[in-house]
C-alpha cells in the first residue's frame, strides 16, 4: 500500500543517557543473575532499546532497499505541466531525478528530490525513458500525482558564489550538456551567480528568469580544454611569441568575485599596442585633474644629458644599482635600449598613491600579472584599434581588461575614459574575492 509524503519529517532523537530508574535496574540485575554461566548474557529488552536508539540517532545503517510500502504519492496540484525545472537520469534501470533546477516549480514545492525513482504517473506505471514520463506529463490535466521512491539522500546546502566568466559559452552547441534547454548562454566577462555545485560537472547559476541555469563545472571545462592544449600551446607560440611560459600554461576558467561599494582604485592601467595613444591618453587625464592623477617617472642606468634633471623626466642610478634592484624584484617592468637599462620601480608606484593620487601606468601586458592584486587594485583598459599587435594583446590578455576603448578618435577615447573614471566613484564594482578577504 501506498503512504502519504511528509514534508516535514521528524527530526531524529538524540542519544539517550545509559541510566535507567531503580526499577528497571534492578528487573535487569535479577535477569543477568538467573542466567546459565555458560551461555553469553544476552541484552536486556533496555539495552537493546538504547542500542537501537544510538543507532538510528547516529545514521549508523545502510539505506533500505525499495520496498512496496516504501514508495509515496506526491501530488502537484493546480501546476502547469510538464514540472519546470528537473531533469531525469536512468540508472539501474529505473528513472532517477538527476537534478532539481534551483528556482523552478518543483524546487519551490520541496515534494520531488535529488535521487528519487518515478514509479507511476496518476497510477500508471513509468518506463525507463525521461521521454516517455515527458509525454505522460504533458498529456496529463489537473493535479498530478507521482509515485516514487525516496532516496534518502540529504538536501544540498545551497551556496552563493559570484564569478567572472572568462570564456564564451553556449549550451546549444555542447554535446555533453544533459539538456540543451536547461543550459544558460554567456559570453567572457559576465558575472553569474553560482547557487549549486553538488554535480561534479555542471553547476546552477541564478537565473535570468525565475529557473536557474546549467553551466560547464571548473573540473568539466578544465578537462575539455586540456584536450585542446597542444593545440592552443601551438597557436600561442605563433601568435603570442613574446609571451612568459606562465602565459601559455595559464588556464584561466572563472574567477570567484564580491561586489564592493564605490572607491577609488590605487592604480589605472592602460593597455594597447604601441603607437596606440596611452601616452597621450595619461598626460591629458592627469593635466585636467592633476589632484587626482598622478604618474610615476621611469628609472634608467644611463647618464643624464647636460639640459636634464633628476627626477623630472627620470630618475637617474648606476647600472650596478639597477641590475642589484632587478634581480630583488623591486622592479615593475624593465628593459634595455642601446646599452642601458629602462624601468618602473614598485616603490614608485606606492608613492603615489600614498599621496592620494590614482597611479596611472602605461605598461606592457605582462606586467599585469602582477599588478591585478589587492596591492595595487588597478583599472585596467585596453585601448583598442584595428591592428595586428591589438588583437593578439585582446586574445591574450582581454581577462584582465575591466573596460575596452577604440581609440579611432583620440579625443572620444578621452571623454570615455574620462566618464568611465567617474563611474566608479559612483557605481558599485565586482573585484576578484581576494582583494577583500
Amino acid at each position: 500500500s501506498s503512504g502519504t509524503l511528509s514534508l516535514n519529517p521528524p527530526a531524529l532523537p538524540t542519544p539517550l543517557t545509559p541510566f535507567a530508574s531503580p526499577a528497571l535496574r534492578s528487573s535487569s540485575l535479577k535477569l543477568l543473575t538467573s542466567h546459565p554461566p555458560h551461555l553469553p548474557l544476552p541484552l536486556s529488552p533496555l539495552q537493546s532499546l538504547l542500542e537501537a536508539h544510538d543507532s538510528v540517532a547516529s545514521k549508523n545503517y545502510d539505506t533500505p532497499p525499495p520496498s512496496p510500502e516504501s514508495m509515496m504519492d506526491t501530488a502537484l496540484n493546480n501546476q502547469p505541466v510538464p514540472p519546470d525545472g528537473v531533469t531525469f537520469r536512468v540508472e539501474g534501470g529505473e528513472l532517477v531525478i538527476a537534478r532539481i533546477l534551483h528556482g523552478g516549480m518543483i524546487d519551490q514545492q520541496g515534494l520531488l528530490h535529488v535521487g528519487d525513482i518515478i514509479k507511476e504517473v496518476n497510477g500508471k506505471e513509468v518506463c525507463n525513458d525521461p521521454k516517455v514520463l515527458q509525454e505522460m506529463l504533458q498529456n496529463a490535466s489537473g493535479s498530478v500525482i507521482l509515485k516514487i521512491l525516496p532516496s534518502y539522500q540529504e538536501p544540498h546546502v545551497s551556496c552563493e558564489v559570484f564569478v567572472k566568466c572568462h570564456f564564451e559559452y553556449d549550451p546549444n552547441t555542447d554535446n555533453l550538456i544533459p539538456c540543451k534547454e536547461a543550459g544558460l548562454k554567456f559570453a567572457c566577462g559576465d558575472i553569474l551567480q553560482i547557487v549549486n555545485q553538488e554535480d561534479l560537472n555542471w553547476w546552477q547559476v541564478s537565473p535570468t528568469t525565475h529557473v536557474a541555469g546549467l553551466i560547464p563545472s571548473q573540473l568539466l571545462e578544465e578537462k575539455r580544454k586540456a584536450f585542446s592544449r597542444i593545440r592552443a600551446e601551438d597557436q600561442c607560440v605563433s601568435t603570442c611569441v613574446q609571451s612568459s611560459e606562465f602565459d601559455r600554461h595559464e588556464l584561466l576558467i572563472y574567477e570567484e568575485m564580491a561586489k564592493m561599494p564605490p572607491f577609488q582604485r590605487k592604480t589605472l592601467v592602460l593597455i594597447g599596442a604601441q603607437g596606440v595613444g596611452r601616452r597621450s591618453l595619461k598626460n591629458r587625464l592627469i593635466l585636467s585633474e592633476p589632484k587626482r592623477f598622478g604618474t610615476t617617472i621611469p628609472f634608467t642606468s644611463r647618464k643624464p644629458k647636460d639640459d636634464e634633471k633628476d627626477g623630472q623626466v627620470y630618475t637617474f642610478v648606476s647600472r650596478n644599482e639597477m641590475e642589484n634592484d632587478i634581480k630583488g624584484g623591486r622592479y615593475l617592468e624593465h628593459g634595455e635600449y642601446e646599452g642601458n637599462l629602462y624601468g618602473t620601480k614598485i616603490d614608485s608606484i606606492h608613492r603615489v598613491v600614498e599621496s592620494g593620487k590614482i597611479c596611472i601606468l602605461d605598461v606592457n601586458p605582462q606586467a599585469l600579472k602582477v599588478l591585478r592584486t589587492s596591492e595595487f587594485m588597478p583599472y585596467v583598459v585596453f585601448i583598442e584599434k584595428t591592428v595586428d599587435e591589438s588583437c593578439r594583446i585582446h586574445r591574450c590578455y582581454n581577462h584582465y581588461f575591466d573596460y575596452v576603448i577604440g581609440n579611432d578618435n583620440l579625443d572620444k577615447a578621452f571623454h570615455k575614459l574620462q566618464s568611465t573614471m567617474e563611474k566608479l566613484c559612483i557605481d558599485p564594482q565586482w573585484v576578484p574575492v581576494s582583494w577583500v578577504y
